[in-house]
């Protein structure tokens, strides 16, 4: 089992800032991706970014440029810098991350609003 904390979630104007933390514990796979999806009312959840454990990065058009994913393989966090928030950035953000027999795991996830 993988326990997954996300935090850093809260109501920011447009064009503001957040940034995400998720720590991760238990049975964790060092080598994993790790990675950040939302969840906006009413749409399937979508990838945002991932990051591999050597730190190559992936990212969703839609946040390309604004959005940057990093992690700290020492305290198993990943973090999501979140720059130049636009409404359509309101979701809930969910981190997620694979143990040692590839089961995937995620958190319970972190409300991000982003108001006109």
């Amino acid at each position: 089992q993988v326990q997954l904390v996300e935090s850093g979630g809260g109501l920011v104007q447009a064009g503001g800032s957040l940034r995400l933390s998720c720590v991760a514990s238990g049975n964790i796979f060092s080598h994993a991706v790790m990675g950040w999806y939302r969840q906006a009312p009413g749409k399937q959840r979508e990838v945002v970014a991932y990051i591999s454990s050597g730190g190559s990065t992936s990212y969703a058009d839609s946040v390309k440029g604004r959005f940057f994913i990093s992690r700290d393989n020492a305290k198993n966090t990943v973090y999501l810098q979140m720059n130049s928030l636009k409404p359509e950035d309101t979701a809930i953000y969910y981190c997620n991350t694979q143990d040692s027999d590839s089961t995937w795991f995620w958190g319970q996830g972190t409300q991000v609003t982003v108001s006109t």
